[in-house]
């Protein structure tokens, strides 16, 4: 017979399994916040675009007679097909906004202006979609007239550069006039 001993117990229990080591979310959290984005901008170009072609199409008519009445009425002109009358500088005013002065006695100033734009013409002949260049000249530099061009787009928004003209003295009277007013497109 053989001696049926059970072995040795260890001195020390044996070492707990390790856990699985826990994944970093933070990626997956980004990388689904960035397609949940995404998403939403790209679902709401579809909406507008969507919106925007429905809008340039007629309505269907519901139902057509095999005979045309004498006494149908011509449908109202779309939005679409309206017209706006071509703009003129006299169509607008321009004063000019002193942003810096700086003067060196005898030597005369540095000035830097910007237009100020106000329309004084009939509202609705402006086109909301195009962009006008309004071009107008500077009065009060040492070297004789500036030169500048705003763009007027949105109906209200004016992109331009501000300009820095050299004055003979601190008392140089410094003038603008819009020279010309023309469309660049849509």
């Amino acid at each position: 017979m053989t001696n049926s001993t059970p072995p040795p117990m260890p001195d020390s229990p044996p070492p707990a399994p390790e856990p699985a080591p826990r994944k970093n979310r933070t990626n997956t959290i980004i990388i689904a916040a960035a397609a949940a984005v995404i998403a939403a901008v790209v679902t709401t170009g579809i909406i507008v675009v969507q919106a925007t072609d429905d809008d340039s199409k007629p309505a269907a008519t519901a139902a057509t007679s095999s005979a045309p009445d004498e006494d149908d009425v011509e449908p109202a002109a779309d939005e679409s097909e309206r017209t706006y009358a071509a703009l003129t500088p006299a169509d607008f005013e321009m004063e000019l906004r002193t942003t810096e002065r700086q003067c060196f006695g005898s030597a005369g100033c540095n000035i830097t202006v910007e237009p100020e734009l106000s329309y004084v013409g009939e509202w609705n002949g402006v086109d909301p979609d195009a962009v006008y260049s309004i071009t107008y000249e500077i009065r009060g530099d040492e070297s004789g007239p500036v030169i500048e061009t705003a763009e007027l787009s949105d109906e209200t928004s004016l992109n331009y550069t501000p300009s820095l003209i050299s004055a003979a003295s601190a008392s140089t009277k410094v003038s603008v006039k819009i020279t010309d007013v023309t469309v660049q497109g849509y």
